[in-house]
């Protein structure tokens, strides 16, 4: 089984060049590498890919830049394989994680979507350990090795912290292109396709062995929208989404987790100085608003 690695491309060239290079050094060579290039106004990065004379490696620039949920939703139209990752372009897969993951689609030939071990590191590529993956950790379900979850226990999990890696979550390519990612929620789009897919009847299988370096900087989409309350926007469309068809499926405790959404309202709680101190009205309003679980005006 050929690994499509689908490479959404818009960032700095160094992580770029990291990024692409930690694919060409898998130890399992079974892979396909396509890079979409959102139209990045430095022509060097792309240039620099196709320079490689890898036959395994595709580059594609669009025509227009088409942000994030829409350059996904072409990267799931161009997926030719039966499982396939979303990578991000600054992340970094360790030289095992082909290899593993192809072991785990072998062990658990029915999982939808496959969670590898993942560790965190910073802008410079050191270890990192920042809040947001300190209580990641904390909502991960517990236990050792590869084991498999789906039904209501993944929903109620997910609902309460989604605790996944979004550029390192293996995917079964069939589950994306029956679903489709929302373009209306361009920060919080793989929770809701994770949701759907559970919804669905998918199951998600958990690893703890190491294999995918997550990158997490201050430039990320979902860091760079938190002040200004436009993630929590999404995040309440999609909980109270979510509630009505956990009650529609009679999974009370996934709804009670999305109504309730504890962590995403203390998340927007720890951005609210931040709101202040810009002195940004409508965020701080807006958070304010998440924080105290009020529904938002259209005002605001």
């Amino acid at each position: 089984m050929t690994l499509d690695i689908m490479m959404p491309f818009y960032g700095r060239f160094d992580h770029f060049r990291e990024a692409v290079q930690s694919v060409l050094a898998q130890s399992d060579p079974d892979w396909r590498l396509t890079i979409v290039d959102d139209v990045y106004p430095d022509l060097a990065p792309g240039e620099w890919a196709q320079s490689l004379g890898d036959e395994r490696i595709t580059y594609i620039r669009n025509e227009v830049n088409l942000r994030p949920s829409r350059n996904y939703i072409k990267c799931v139209g161009l997926m030719q394989s039966e499982f396939s990752v979303l990578m991000g372009c600054d992340d970094v897969m360790l030289p095992g994680y082909v290899a593993r993951v192809k072991q785990l689609i072998a062990q658990f030939p029915d999982a939808s979507i496959i969670q590898p071990g993942v560790s965190v590191i910073d802008t410079d590529g050191a270890d990192s350990k920042p809040l947001a993956d300190r209580v990641k950790a904390l909502y991960r379900f517990r236990g050792t090795g590869a084991r498999q979850y789906s039904g209501e226990t993944l929903a109620t999990s997910l609902l309460r912290g989604n605790w996944t890696y979004f550029p390192s979550l293996v995917w079964r390519v069939s589950e994306l292109k029956r679903h489709g990612f929302r373009v209306d929620l361009d920060v919080v789009q793989d929770l809701a396709m994770l949701l759907e897919i559970t919804k669905a009847g998918g199951s998600l299988v958990l690893d703890d062995t190491i294999v995918f370096h997550y990158r997490r900087h201050s430039a990320s989409v979902s860091a760079v929208t938190g002040p200004d309350g436009s993630k929590f926007r999404q995040e309440r469309t999609l909980f109270y989404e979510s509630a009505d068809a956990a009650d529609a499926l009679g999974w009370p405790r996934a709804a009670r987790a999305a109504r309730h959404h504890i962590t995403s309202r203390l998340n927007a709680l720890s951005e609210l100085p931040g709101a202040i101190r810009a002195r940004n009205v409508v965020g701080r309003r807006t958070l304010l608003q998440h924080v105290l679980g009020r529904p938002y005006s259209k005002s605001s």
